[in-house]
């Protein structure tokens, strides 16, 4: 294809071959898989997904790509549409379902955050992101990136960074490397609190990270937030990025508890 990328949609292709079948073949597929493709682009791993499983779709933003693609990839089941505007419960009914993208810098956190809590259940993604977002998604309790996207991530899914990818693959260059990550779901029994307490836990407690929690949570105190501390021998003059993700999401019911 010869379409030019567009600097408004964030778009940087794969032109690596190589790069492009270790991408593909993290996603462990077989031919009972169901694939969806989040910006196929060009097609440069929606070829070789179209190899390995018969079911692949596709969401692509941009109308002039999905003409293209359309002819040069007959078989491929494509939706014109925004990823970050899309109904993920369209998905439910695939059988096998597993994601894969190589995803714009500019709505790479928006996406996966969004598909983390409201996405179908899916067995596996892989996800390519700018490396900076996948440190912070797969980031530890005290270090400097952690924050509300680790938590959040790490609340619904088991991340991992499988490896570096570097500027030179892609055309036009970004100015950043690229990471590939693993998205692995957790278990749904492991999912024992609210989404939305949770998320508005992340953003009162991150908000103000720099604060103690006593200080952040003294208008939200109640007995069950005296008692979370306690139980867990926190201390209140602890600040946000030293909590877990399962902190958080007992802290989240604490909060919440009415």
């Amino acid at each position: 294809m010869s379409i030019s990328a567009k600097k408004s949609l964030g778009q940087n292709f794969i032109i690596d071959d190589n790069i492009c079948r270790k991408i593909v073949s993290a996603l462990n597929l077989n031919r009972e898989d169901t694939v969806l493709e989040i910006g196929p682009g060009r097609g440069a791993l929606t070829g070789l997904l179209l190899q390995q499983t018969g079911r692949v779709y596709a969401l692509e933003k941009d109308l002039e790509l999905c003409r293209e693609l359309s002819e040069y990839l007959p078989d491929l089941n494509l939706v014109c549409a925004d990823a970050t505007q899309f109904d993920w419960a369209r998905l439910s009914s695939l059988p096998r379902l597993k994601l894969i993208g190589n995803l714009p810098y500019n709505i790479a956190s928006r996406l996966i955050w969004d598909i983390a809590s409201q996405g179908p259940a899916f067995f596996k993604a892989v996800f390519m992101v700018q490396k900076e977002v996948g440190q912070r998604i797969v980031s530890l309790p005290g270090s400097r990136s952690y924050g509300s996207l680790s938590v959040w991530v790490q609340s619904f899914l088991q991340p991992k960074m499988l490896f570096k990818v570097p500027p030179t693959v892609f055309r036009p260059r970004p100015k950043v490397d690229s990471t590939v990550l693993s998205l692995m779901p957790l278990a749904d029994e492991k999912k024992i609190f609210s989404s939305d307490s949770l998320s508005r836990t992340l953003k009162i407690l991150f908000q103000n990270r720099r604060k103690q929690m006593g200080t952040i949570l003294k208008t939200y105190w109640n007995n069950e937030v005296s008692l979370f501390f306690e139980e867990r021998g926190i201390s209140p003059r602890s600040r946000p990025e030293e909590l877990t993700a399962h902190d958080f999401q007992a802290l989240s019911r604490a909060i919440f508890s009415d």
